[in-house]
């Protein structure tokens, strides 16, 4: 008669230590620098990664204004919102949202990369986006990280 496997036990960290990183966004492509910062937010990149479980960490993205989009898309992509009342879809070009918001590019493509739940949305809210070089979070002294 063959013997059981021994049973793993899964251990979860007393409490979460998180990491603040620094990301700069200046001349990265948006699509690939939203991939690596939905890692972060998730903490995929530690070994204490459980997908029930949050241990994600900070992340602070400066120069967001100067985020890079190939090809056409900065003409033909559109980004479409609705009002809730009839006939109030509305709808922007990535250019109009990088004149008026710059922010917004990434903090969209982001959130659409997170999971649709509970989870994702407390993940979302550890995300700081500062259009401009300066940003108020020295204090933390974010980890300066390059993801390209």
């Amino acid at each position: 008669m063959a013997r059981p496997l021994p049973i793993q036990k899964t251990t979860f960290p007393k409490k979460v230590e998180r990491k603040w990183y620094l990301v700069d966004a200046a001349g990265k492509p948006l699509g690939r620098l939203a991939t690596r910062i939905a890692l972060l937010l998730q903490g995929k990149n530690e070994p204490t990664w459980s997908p029930h479980y949050d241990n994600g960490n900070f992340v602070v993205v400066i120069n967001a204004e100067k985020v890079k989009l190939t090809g056409k898309k900065i003409k033909q992509k559109v980004y479409y919102h609705h009002s809730g009342y009839p006939g109030g879809l509305k709808s922007q070009t990535a250019e109009q949202i990088l004149q008026k918001h710059p922010e917004r590019l990434i903090e969209l493509a982001v959130k659409r990369m997170l999971p649709k739940t509970t989870l994702g949305r407390h993940q979302f809210k550890r995300l700081k986006v500062y259009a401009g070089e300066t940003h108020p979070h020295e204090a933390q002294k974010p980890e300066k990280v390059e993801l390209l």
